[in-house]
């Protein structure tokens, strides 16, 4: 037993064989889904606005200041590493480039803890706690 084949001309969409829709509901869906897309693309780009203002440009910009910070450190600077350390800076090994001292945060940084020395990474400091003038 052949089933019949589907009227073309008829008013009704079978969805899964189970539902049975009519072609104008079909039809408002898909218009509704054309009208709602730039409502979705603004929804979408103010929540891209409020993560990008409250979480990432505040982030990037403690890091640029704390990358300046790094980068004016000098002897007899106060300085907590990342791993707690406090100490005093001794020395600054900057590296060479081309024969041309290059601060970057590779240089070694050699830093007193009591009555140790200590050589740290200048990325590895955490913050300044404390500078001392010198004259």
């Amino acid at each position: 037993m052949a089933r019949p084949l589907p009227d073309p001309f008829d008013t009704f969409v079978r969805i899964n064989h189970v539902m049975t829709v009519p072609i104008s509901a079909s039809l408002l869906a898909i218009q509704s889904v054309g009208s709602s897309l730039p409502q979705m693309l603004f929804m979408y780009g103010a929540i891209f606005a409020i993560f990008y203002f409250v979480l990432i440009r505040p982030q990037q910009q403690q890091r640029k200041k704390h990358e300046a910070l790094i980068q004016q450190l000098k002897k007899g600077d106060e300085v907590v590493t990342a791993g707690g350390i406090v100490g005093e800076v001794l020395h600054i090994a900057q590296q060479t480039k081309d024969g041309a001292a290059v601060s970057s945060m590779d240089d070694r940084i050699t830093i007193k803890s009591a009555d140790s020395r200590l050589i740290v990474e200048r990325g590895r400091i955490a913050r300044v706690v404390g500078a001392t003038a010198t004259a």
